[in-house]
């Protein structure tokens, strides 16, 4: 049987980080792995930092816990009769609930054999506990999700936080999951013994994975009350069946999260580019994208929360020039005229 690995979490956790420590311990272990990676947008820009020899197939413009789920078990099948990976990750996008990712990959078992190994889920402490200590909305019910389904929960972004506040978020977390392993981390960095855990079938045991997220999925279960946020387009709002065949209740709110996409039409200086980003409003906290600086050099950036940074890259085939904002409430024109300013 394929294992799988699902990665959750909210957006701007460190899903991408965790992607790519863990392909680089398949390298050192000598497994060949396959990647799913979502997007709610158009354009997925954490792929440029996928290798190009790690067989890869993308799921664009939709949730694949609701929009597109039914494609899911169709792009494993293909990943696994074309590449004959060893494992395969999902990376699931940040509004996605995984109680409704693991639903639709043990229907791919009925196509082929599969073992769902673990769904981890990354936090990121200091919005978890900012969140926490505040009116606890919508986007703190869904982390609350996330965390019950997990088999690991990875702790990341610790250095940001005290040992009181980190004490907190563990006993947190431990409420809302009591059986899953606990790890805090800095840039999603892990023990050997972890890696292991995630990446050997003998070191792990479906087994394991089994016990304990039966009893998360439960405790989701009770609640009946999955909530799903997430914005397919700039303008777009759509509605999705109201009910899976299973029975629970799907509730999408468009206006919670909200996405806006940017394409520069000229190169821009990097000085005034971390400047526009850190005037970038509180309801903004994830952004990232690809731009030509006025070097000629091509520079990914991501942003979560405040924290930006710039990575240059050499992309894998045609790329554009493109930036993609995600937030809550925040003004839409107010953010395209600033980038607009800046040609």
């Amino acid at each position: 049987m394929i294992p799988i690995l699902i990665l959750s979490g909210f957006l701007g956790s460190g899903k991408t980080t965790l992607l790519t420590r863990l392909l680089g311990e398949c390298v050192n272990k000598s497994i060949k792995p396959a990647v799913i990676m979502n997007e709610v947008g158009d354009v997925n820009l954490d792929g440029q930092l996928v290798d190009e020899e790690v067989a890869m197939r993308e799921m664009l413009s939709g949730c694949i816990c609701c929009t597109i789920r039914g494609d899911l078990s169709m792009e494993i099948k293909g990943l696994i009769e074309q590449e004959a990976p060893d494992l395969i990750l999902i990376e699931a996008t940040g509004v996605a609930n995984p109680i409704e990712i693991l639903d639709t990959v043990t229907e791919t078992a009925l196509l082929t054999p599969i073992d769902i190994r673990a769904v981890v889920t990354i936090v990121d402490v200091s919005h978890f506990l900012q969140l926490s200590r505040g009116t606890r909305g919508r986007t703190y019910r869904l982390m609350e999700d996330q965390i019950r389904c997990a088999s690991m929960l990875v702790l990341n972004k610790r250095d940001l936080v005290g040992e009181k506040e980190l004490e907190e978020v563990t006993q947190l977390v431990a409420a809302l999951n009591p059986v899953a392993s606990i790890q805090p981390a800095i840039h999603c960095e892990l023990d050997e013994c972890l890696w292991n855990l995630m990446l050997e079938p003998e070191a792990s045991g479906s087994g394991a994975f089994s016990r304990s997220n039966a009893k998360a999925r439960s405790a989701v279960d009770v609640r009946g009350d999955h909530h799903h946020a997430h914005n397919g387009g700039l303008d777009s709002r759509n509605d999705h069946g109201d009910h899976d065949p299973a029975g629970h209740d799907h509730h999408h709110s468009y206006d919670h999260v909200m996405v806006c996409t940017h394409y520069f039409s000229q190169p821009v200086d990097n000085h005034r580019w971390e400047q526009v980003m850190n005037e970038l409003p509180d309801g903004i906290y994830r952004a990232k994208g690809v731009y030509t600086a006025s070097t000629g050099e091509r520079m990914l950036f991501q942003y979560a929360y405040k924290q930006l940074e710039l990575i240059p890259i050499r992309p894998q085939g045609q790329l554009q020039d493109v930036a993609v904002f995600i937030g809550e409430h925040f003004s839409k024109q107010s953010l395209l005229s600033k980038l607009e300013e800046m040609a």
